[in-house]
Formats: C-alpha cells, structure tokens, sequence
C-alpha cells in the first residue's frame, strides 16, 4: 500500500476539526472529524465543488431535519423519512456525492429534537469539518493531476513496453503475464482517472482564460492515454487470438519485429514530448509508411490463403490501430511544440475520433 499525500491530508484535516471544535466548545466533535474524512478530495475544483456542494445539501438536510424535529422529536420513523426525502433531494440536484455527509447532519440535527440551538451546533460541527477539508487541501501538499499524469504515465508505459516486447515471442511465465496485464490495466484505469482531474482543473478553474495553448496540450495527453489503450488492445488480441493461429517462424519474426518497431516509435513520441529527443520531422512518416505496408502484407497474404490467417489478421488490426494512435499523437506533440495560433486548423482535424474508454 501506497501512503500518499491524500493520506496524510486527511488526518491534518481531521486533527485540525477536532482542535477548532474544542476550541469553540462545540460537541459533538466527532461529527466535524467525520465531516472531514468525507470532504477530502483528490483535486482542488472537486474540492471546491464538494464545498459547495455540501453546503447547499447540509442547510437544506438541516433545515428539513429542524422543521421535522419540531413535530416528531427523535422519532426513528421520521428520521428515516426525512432521510429519504434528503436522498431524494440531493440526487434531484445531482450532488450524490454530497449524500453521506448530508444524512449525518440530518441524524444529528433531529437528535436534538427541534431545539434550533442544538440543530446549528451539528450543522457547524459539519461545515468545520467540510472547511477543514477544503484549507488543508488547498495549501498542503495541494494535488497536481498534470505532473502526477506525467509521472505515472512514465510507470505504465514501462509496463506496457515490457509485455509488447514479450508477447509475441511468449517469453514471459504465464502467471508473470496475467499479473503484469492486470497491472498494467488497473494502472490504465487509474491514470484515466488523473486525466479527468487534470481536464477539470484546466477547463473549470481556469475558465476561457487558460489560452488555446493549454487545450491542445490537454488533448495531447488525451492521445497519450488512448494510444496507451491501444497498446493494450495490441497485448489482449495477441493473447486471444495469435497462438491459436497457425504460424510459421518467418510469421513470428515478421510480427515481432514490427512490434518492436512500434513500441520504439511509441517511445521516442514521448521522449519527444519531453523534449529529450533529437528533432526528426520523417520518422513519423516513415513509420506510417512502415506500418501502412505491415497491414497491406496481411490483406494480401489473407487474400491468397485467407485459411489459418484470420486470427492474425484480428491481431494485425490491432497493431495497426496501435501504430496509427502513436503516429497521430507523434502529429500533436510536433503541434504542441510549434505553438503557433495558424496550427489551429489542423490540429482541431486530427482532434476527431478521439475517444476514451
């Protein structure tokens, strides 16, 4: 297990709602502690979303929990009903996420029985605690989706590059591979993740004020991690479908060498990116031409003997695919780096198609 700043974040926030609490001699302090716990969140927008948010949902769940309490003191009936109306409310407003928290402000509200002293108390202990939350958010260790992106990407690519460079020669231990595309899908799904984050903070915070500048370098981290999607399309159609094709050895070389090529190419794209490569404007045509004559050679050969060829064609695709994604991002990040406003057109070209999972 990894403890990250998250972890860390979360029991200063929580130390911080239990000492403000005391401090004012507010009771109970639990609440405020818990209230914390659940308005950590991963990015500073969600942050300031979810206080928002909570806001809103807590004076309301209080308000109704208030006016319920007045009638049917604690009542274990009518806390579940004025439970219920809270959930139906919140999700009228699409802040579900705000749920949890809500519905402990409103139990504690109706504890009290109507007696509106009592009501403000809890619904301050929650607010402390969502404040909390918020500040130490903010300006400790505040979380930076780009340069967790980068880094993390960096992570799975090594991954990726290790079974590509495996999988057709099947060199790698059974159980070694199925760890290790597990692995590299679960870290898929979590960098996806960031990239949500990261497209948040740039679109929401920054608003119309961020430049063209940093939507296109948005979108080349967008292809970044569907070209990193297709890559793991390339090592799922191998294991599906490439072993129970019949082969030749000239047919595992000829598969295996270009997928070299491939993760190669797909390598130098983010070294350029980096800016830690030797410019080379004919490397990205070349590969395409590479990969163009690559698939031309399986339709031909599929034509002549389609018997036997039908897997490897399902493979082939999906190399085809994988190096098609990498030479479109090879276009971006040659945009990006120009930077000029006249690559507006040709860039928003190669925007259509891209799609995440």
């Amino acid at each position: 297990m990894v403890f990250g700043a998250r972890v860390w974040k979360t029991g200063i926030a929580v130390a911080l709602a239990l000492y403000i609490s005391a401090w004012l001699n507010f009771t109970p302090p639990v609440i405020a502690a818990v209230a914390a716990i659940f308005a950590m969140q991963p990015s500073i927008y969600r942050s300031w979303r979810y206080f928002l948010e909570q806001l809103q949902t807590n004076i309301l769940g209080a308000a109704l929990a208030l006016l319920a309490g007045m009638f049917f003191s604690n009542n274990v009936i009518a806390i579940g009903i004025v439970c219920i109306i809270v959930i139906i409310l919140s999700l009228r407003m699409r802040m579900e996420e705000t749920i949890g928290l809500t519905l402990v402000t409103v139990v504690a509200v109706m504890e009290a029985s109507g007696e509106w002293e009592f009501a403000l108390n809890r619904l301050l202990l929650s607010l402390i605690g969502i404040g909390c939350a918020f500040v130490v958010n903010i300006f400790f260790f505040p979380p930076k989706p780009k340069e967790q992106f980068a880094a993390q990407i960096q992570t799975i690519f090594s991954k990726m590059s290790l079974l590509l460079r495996t999988v057709i020669s099947n060199e790698m231990k059974e159980t070694v591979f199925r760890e290790e595309k597990e692995s590299l899908r679960s870290g898929l799904k979590s960098l996806s993740e960031k990239y949500r984050l990261m497209e948040e903070e740039i679109k929401k915070l920054k608003g119309k004020g961020n430049g063209f500048s940093r939507i296109r370098e948005l979108v080349v981290y967008k292809q970044k991690l569907l070209a990193m999607y297709k890559g793991l399309e390339v090592i799922e159609a191998v294991d599906e479908h490439y072993f129970q094709a019949a082969r030749t050895e000239a047919i595992d070389d000829y598969f295996d060498q270009h997928m070299e090529k491939l993760i190669k190419f797909h390598e130098h794209v983010l070294l350029k990116f980096d800016d830690k490569l030797k410019e080379d404007s004919t490397e990205g045509m070349e590969m395409e031409a590479e990969n163009d004559r690559f698939m031309t050679v399986l339709i031909e050969r599929y034509t002549q003997q389609p018997q036997g060829l039908l897997r490897l064609s399902v493979v082939a695709a999906a190399m085809y695919d994988y190096g098609h994604q990498v030479a479109r991002l090879d276009k971006l990040v040659e945009y990006d780096h120009r930077g000029e406003s006249e690559e507006r057109e040709p860039l928003e070209l190669l925007l259509k198609g891209i799609r995440l999972k």
